[in-house]
């Protein structure tokens, strides 16, 4: 069987202000059509469909039409829900989906047996996916309550519930005629972040080691880390990445989606396919006089300023660069913590002088700063 494995869309997307959508318009065409010229037997989406829990109408046309499309490919089509997504409301669409013939998991469910997808490709092969959505270390515990697995101790770890309930989901990974695999949105320890992740759940207390997933699997789909990469472990692991790089932090990803080619009887060969859909993301350095110079890269850009703070750099900046997004005071510049001649000292001193003493710190010298905070500051105190 075919499989094309995808993840972390974040559709309604806006990048220090801009919106990426016309960008997301191009990067879920070209996944539809690398879908329609491959004719995977199944499409997995592994979580974050959405940038947040509460998307606009936009956003959610263009989800649904983006897996109405993918389906109409003649491809099973199951997406569950990341970090990002609103899991409840991904289950609210679920009447929809499978009129559809889609297969939507949102939230963990109170029966298992709900993440355990069975099919045939047209080609006779049979396959068992186990689809786990994001699960917060609350309701991680919650699913292993649920399954009625061993009594969930208050100090076992995330990781602990997260094998608990993936060991209970592959349960049925027995026979040796069939495609085994697993879907999830989650952090593996040892790989690699995008850049662009929602720090609160790639930190360690999140993260799982690769043996919590079942050695018999013959592909682990995964969503959640930006960047395209195999992980190490008991079966083929693989997170897809990003098919459009939603931050700076990741503006050196290869965008793509993964397909694997595997049977029952033969080990997954996987590849990856580019979107180059997106618009760069590109970071320049340089003095106002470099930046007046610089032929500027096509895409959004981050600058990095090698001047001395003040007020009305970010408009020249702005104006010699209108494509600029991000505009930052280089941080080589900044001087270190500490380094200043002397720590402002706040016992008996007026917000004026820790004002002055702050900007002393920065490299800061521009007196019209400091007369607008005075300005600002007598306004407070009238």
């Amino acid at each position: 069987m075919k499989i094309l494995h995808t993840s972390d869309w974040h559709v309604g997307k806006v990048l220090k202000g801009q919106s990426r959508a016309d960008e997301h318009k191009r990067v879920l065409a070209q996944v539809i059509e690398i879908a329609d010229a491959e004719r995977p037997d199944l499409v997995i989406v592994a979580g974050d469909l959405y940038d947040n829990a509460a998307p606009t109408p936009e956003a959610t046309r263009l989800v649904t039409r983006a897996l109405t499309a993918l389906r109409r490919t003649g491809a099973d089509v199951v997406a569950i829900g990341g970090n990002h997504d609103n899991g409840a409301a991904l289950d609210a669409l679920r009447p929809w989906a499978e009129a559809a013939g889609i297969t939507l998991r949102g939230s963990v469910r109170d029966s298992p047996a709900e993440h355990v997808i069975d099919g045939v490709t047209a080609g006779g092969e049979r396959w068992q996916l186990a689809a786990l959505p994001f699960l917060s270390q609350r309701y991680a515990v919650r699913a292993v309550e649920m399954y009625e697995l061993t009594a969930a101790e208050a100090n076992q770890t995330y990781a602990d519930h997260l094998g608990r309930v993936l060991a209970r989901l592959a349960e049925g990974f027995t026979e040796p005629d069939r495609v085994h695999l697993v879907t999830a949105h989650l952090t593996v320890v040892g790989a690699s972040t995008g850049g662009g992740e929602r720090d609160a759940h790639t930190v360690l207390g999140y993260a799982v080691p690769a043996t919590v997933f079942p050695g018999n699997a013959h592909y682990v789909a995964l969503g959640h880390l930006h960047r395209s990469q195999r992980v190490i472990g008991p079966c083929p692991i693989r997170y897809s990445g990003s098919p459009i790089a939603v931050d700076f932090g990741e503006q050196e990803n290869i965008c793509s989606v993964t397909l694997v080619e595997v049977t029952a009887t033969t080990a997954a060969r996987i590849r990856e396919v580019p979107v180059p859909g997106a618009t760069p993301l590109r970071t320049v350095r340089g003095t106002l006089a470099q930046l007046a110079e610089l032929d500027p890269p096509d895409g959004w850009l981050r600058v990095y300023v090698r001047e001395q703070p003040r007020a009305g750099l970010r408009e020249e900046v702005q104006e010699l660069l209108p494509r600029a997004l991000e505009i930052r005071i280089d941080p080589e510049l900044v001087p270190a913590p500490g380094s200043a001649t002397r720590t402002a000292q706040r016992a008996g001193r007026s917000p004026r002088e820790l004002f002055a003493d702050y900007l002393g710190s920065r490299g800061h010298t521009d007196e019209g700063v400091q007369e607008l905070f005075e300005e600002l500051l007598e306004e407070v105190d009238r």
